[in-house]
C-alpha cells in the first residue's frame, strides 16, 4: 500500500536524477516504503507505552471577580476512563494517586466510565474508589455508558446494566449527578455545580440530557457555576448561547484521538476537523470550556503525542 502511494508521486521521469543514477525506481520504492512502514510501527508500538504514561495539566481559568475562598480551591477533572480497555490495575492505580498527591478539594469526571458494560469495573471499583477530595467527587455519564454499541438481548438487560453501573459511581463514593444542580458551599460562598446526562450536538450520538432540568432552582446568588457535560460541542449547541451564568463548562469525549501534536506552541490532531474544541481551554464572551483528554483509551490501546490527562484547575 505504501509503495503503491509514493508510486502516485513519483513517476519514472520524475524521479531526482541522483536517485535514477544510483538505484533503480523499483529499488526506491521498496526501501522508502520499508522506512516509512517501520517508522509507523515504531511510533504504535511507542505509543502503546503510553497509555498509561498520565500527565498533569496544570490550567487556570481566568474568571473574574471571584472570592479568594473559590480561587483557592484544587479542582482536579478526569474523563473517559474506559476501564474495559485497562490491563493493569497496578498502573491504573498509579495514577489514582497522583490525583490525590495533588490534595485535590474537588473531583470531577465527566463520563465514559466503561466502553459498553458495567462488568468492566470489577477489578477497578476499589482503585477508583480511592479517590479522595475535601468537598467529594462528582460525576456524570458518556455515550459509551449506556450500552448503546453492544447488542443485547433485551432492552430490560440494557437498562439493567445501566442501574448497576449508575450503583458503581455510588460505591465509589461518587455523586453522579442527572440533570440536576446542587450547591457547594465554600466558606460561606455557593459554588453551583450542574450535571447533565450525556447531550450531543453532533450527528450520530443520542442525546440523553436534559439541561433545562437540570438548572432547575439553581440558586441566583452562586458565585460561580460549572456544567458537567461529557461532550464538548453540547457548549456550542446550547451551553453559550443560552446559559451565560454558566462560566466554565467541563468535557471529555475526543481523547484528543489519542494521536497529534501536543507541544506548548503546536496543538494539532485529525479530530479538530470534527470537534473545533477537542483539547484544554477555550474561551467566548465571558464563558469557557475545557476540553480534557481522558483517562484511558479506546480501539488503540496507546496515545501518540496525546497522553491520559490529569486536569488541575484554578479559578480565576
Amino acid at each position: 500500500g505504501v509503495a503503491l502511494l509514493i508510486s502516485l508521486f513519483y513517476k519514472e521521469d520524475t524521479i531526482p536524477q541522483i536517485i535514477q543514477n544510483g538505484i533503480s525506481r523499483s529499488s526506491f520504492i521498496r526501501n522508502l516504503a520499508l522506512i516509512l512502514g517501520g517508522t509507523t510501527y515504531g511510533v504504535v508500538l511507542s505509543g502503546a507505552t503510553n497509555r498509561y504514561n498520565y500527565k498533569v495539566h496544570n490550567v487556570k481559568v481566568p474568571i473574574p471577580n471571584l472570592p479568594d475562598a473559590i480561587r483557592s480551591l484544587k479542582i482536579i477533572q478526569i474523563s473517559d476512563i474506559h476501564s474495559g480497555s485497562f490491563t493493569s490495575t497496578e498502573a491504573v492505580a498509579k495514577g489514582v494517586a497522583m490525583i490525590n498527591a495533588l490534595q485535590p478539594d474537588l473531583i470531577f469526571f465527566t463520563g465514559d466510565l466503561v466502553n459498553n458494560e458495567a462488568s468492566e469495573m470489577k477489578d477497578y471499583v476499589d482503585v477508583f474508589k480511592q479517590l479522595k477530595a475535601t468537598y467529594g467527587v462528582y460525576s456524570t455519564l458518556g455515550n459509551h455508558d449506556y450500552g448503546d454499541y453492544f447488542q443485547w438481548e433485551s432492552a430490560a438487560a440494557k437498562q439493567n446494566n445501566l442501574n448497576t453501573l449508575k450503583d458503581i459511581h455510588a460505591q465509589m463514593g461518587w455523586r453522579l449527578m442527572l440533570n440536576e444542580n446542587i450547591t457547594i458551599d465554600v466558606q460561606g460562598h455557593k459554588l453551583g455545580l450542574i450535571g447533565v446526562e450525556n447531550i450531543s450536538g453532533s450527528r450520530g450520538f443520542h442525546t440523553y440530557g436534559n439541561l433545562n432540568t437540570a438548572l432547575t432552582n439553581l440558586p441566583a446568588d452562586t458565585t460561580c457555576n460549572i456544567l458537567l457535560s461529557h461532550d464538548p460541542s453540547h457548549w456550542d449547541k446550547e451551553v453559550k448561547l443560552n446559559n451565560p451564568n454558566i462560566q466554565l463548562t467541563l468535557s471529555g469525549h475526543t481523547h484528543g484521538m489519542q494521536f497529534g501534536l501536543d507541544l506548548s506552541w503546536l496543538k494539532w490532531s485529525p479530530v479538530k476537523y470534527i470537534y473545533p474544541q477537542w483539547a484544554g481551554l477555550y474561551k467566548e464572551s465571558e464563558q469557557f470550556l475545557y476540553v480534557n483528554r481522558g483517562f484511558g483509551f479506546l480501539g488503540y490501546p496507546g496515545r501518540v503525542g496525546i497522553l491520559p490527562e490529569i486536569t488541575n484547575i484554578q479559578l480565576g
